[in-house]
């Protein structure tokens, strides 16, 4: 199945006999706290108008457990998130589309985590709420409750460990912009760098410039291959804290080509200074 839908597909699903459960997360990583600004409201935007029938989902406290060792987004308790998307009306037999803002990352992110959990039927807006060609409305959606039990383990999940042995045997990719991952540059974690092997795959490379859409399957299978998603390979992807790393694997999804999500990430793996971190624009 296309794990994308169309804002056109979206609109001809929703007025059909079996319209997919919506669910809007809107949210941005955001440097506003340390800059003094305050941070970006997810739920005050949705609030002031979403897709009919929507229902907003935080990100930081929904899709993601609070912030520590396991990293600054680790994976949320999973009897928790079962409630959550109950709560919004999933369930096992129905579909699902999740939006975002537009750039992606965090539909992505809801997307992994129904996926990893067991929902066979889960697709993102391509290109988000900017893309949405439909009506806005302010109502706020009381759904019937859904019967979602979350089975985790449906897709590859992979920790520190997992993530340091796949650098060496197979293809790991970072997804940070190429500054971080050389070390260039830290605004959020203890130390820049990468996961020794990692090769440099910035997620914003895998959507057209300007519009946030996914470049075509074909586009996408050519540049994973260029950076050595060749047949056979296993593949893994990172981040910074397993938000951005999910968009990856999402296109490597459209590419045909299986991947393993780190969720932990870099600001897990950068907050352990026993772990070694590499520096420069090579993997070693």
């Amino acid at each position: 199945m296309n794990p994308i839908i169309t804002a056109s597909e979206l609109l001809s699903e929703s007025a059909g006999q079996r319209p997919p459960v919506l669910l809007d997360v809107r949210w941005q990583l955001s440097l506003a706290k340390a800059a003094g600004a305050p941070p970006f409201d997810g739920r005050g935007a949705y609030e002031a108008g979403h897709i009919p029938g929507a229902v907003y989902i935080d990100l930081d406290t929904e899709l993601a457990g609070p912030p520590g060792a396991g990293g600054r987004h680790p994976l949320p308790d999973v009897a928790a998130f079962g409630a959550v998307m109950r709560r919004a009306g999933v369930s096992e037999s129905t579909p699902v589309v999740v939006y975002d803002g537009g750039q992606g990352w965090a539909a992505a992110r809801a997307w992994w985590l129904l996926r990893w959990t067991g929902h066979g039927d889960v697709r993102v807006l391509d290109g988000g709420l900017e893309a949405w060609n439909g009506p806005l409305t302010t109502e706020i959606p009381a759904p019937e409750a859904g019967d979602f039990t979350p089975a985790p383990g449906a897709v590859p999940l992979l920790d520190a460990d997992g993530a340091a042995a796949l650098a060496r045997r197979g293809l790991l990719l970072d997804a940070r912009a190429g500054e971080r991952y050389r070390g260039d540059v830290e605004p959020i974690d203890r130390v820049g760098g990468h996961i020794p092997g990692a090769v440099s795959a910035p997620t914003t490379e895998n959507v057209t410039p300007g519009a946030a859409t996914f470049l075509p399957a074909q586009e996408l299978t050519t540049r994973f291959k260029r950076l050595g998603a060749v047949e056979g390979s296993e593949v893994g992807v990172y981040c910074g804290s397993g938000v951005s790393g999910a968009h990856e694997v999402l296109a490597l999804e459209i590419a045909g080509i299986p991947a393993a999500l780190y969720a932990g990430s870099w600001s897990e793996w950068s907050a352990d200074e026993s772990r070694p971190v590499a520096t420069g624009p090579d993997p070693q």
